[in-house]
């Protein structure tokens, strides 16, 4: 979270104390004003209730959307018990409830994602070349296929409005280093293991998730940015899975499906930003994002 030069071109949230800094697909960043630019040791970071599909971000945004996301990534770290970024829940009134007071970190440029099971982009791969990220997999996988062991399929980090491209664990390695690279691939096949069997006593299963990492003032690797949420991670229904099929997920979906069906009118291949949603789409994605936040706190959300 050190750099701000490439970012979302977002309006600002005036607040007391804070001066915007970045704007990412979803989160704001801000500084506090009595800091010089990118020299503070902490950063408030503002979840807002945007949602990205297909590498736009969408016009219509999704009401209490960062609020979910803010609350889950809270309560995951509570139950993770690993070092993480979150300093103070101390914000100001206007954000409450969906931003963090969190250290400033020299975050790994690579997304670190585990897969538990098989589908999204590492299914494509799987289906052209038999690997994931150039690990050989079994034949005969489908579509939610489980993997046992899970395996760590790194990405490099790409622009806001590009895709990240997934890379080989020996791409990462030359680019943040062996050391580190070695890591980061222990603690988040660690981070998968331990949210998956809690996910499972909830009766969801999380098919995947990316995490990220940084470097705090003292060289120690704290976890960063959000954490084991529907934007972040794939939650399926266990009563519902069933293998060689795409699962339901209680993320996006409902946004995905209706821009790629015929009621939207938009053609992905065409460059051209997404239409607005309509509002039976935005009902619908707002409450399986509080549906996965309720089902795995086993808490009322609450904005």
């Amino acid at each position: 979270m050190t750099g701000f030069s490439q970012g979302f071109d977002a309006p600002a949230v005036e607040l007391p104390g804070w001066r915007h800094a970045y704007s990412g697909k979803v989160r704001d960043l801000y500084e506090p004003v009595d800091a010089a630019p990118g020299e503070s040791e902490t950063l408030l970071v503002v979840a807002s209730d945007r949602i990205s599909a297909y590498d736009f971000v969408l016009e219509t945004e999704i009401p209490d959307k960062g609020a979910v996301l803010t609350q889950l990534s809270l309560w995951w770290f509570a139950q993770l018990q690993v070092p993480h970024h979150v300093v103070s829940l101390d914000v100001p009134e206007a954000v409450a409830g969906r931003a963090m007071v969190c250290q400033r970190l020299d975050m790994y440029e690579v997304e670190c994602i585990a897969r538990g099971y098989l589908t999204g982009s590492g299914l494509a791969e799987y289906r052209e070349s038999g690997t994931v990220t150039g690990i050989e997999l079994p034949e005969g996988l489908v579509d939610g296929s489980k993997l046992d062991p899970a395996i760590f399929t790194p990405s490099a980090k790409a622009d806001v409005g590009e895709h990240d491209e997934n890379i080989t664990f020996e791409q990462m390695a030359r680019l943040i280093g062996d050391t580190p690279a070695q890591r980061l691939r222990e603690l988040t096949l660690d981070v998968y293991r331990r949210a998956e069997a809690i996910a499972r006593d909830r009766g969801i299963i999380l098919a995947d998730t990316k995490v990220e990492f940084g470097l705090d003032a003292t060289g120690r690797i704290v976890l960063g940015d959000e954490v084991l949420t529907p934007d972040s991670s794939r939650f399926w229904d266990a009563a519902q899975y069933e293998p060689g099929r795409a699962q339901p997920s209680f993320d996006k979906q409902f946004v995905r499906d209706w821009l790629t069906g015929p009621d939207s009118g938009w053609d992905r291949a065409a460059g051209e930003a997404p239409p607005a949603l309509p509002a039976d789409v935005v009902a619908k994605t707002r409450a399986r994002y509080i549906e996965a936040y309720e089902t795995l706190t086993g808490q009322t959300f609450s904005s």
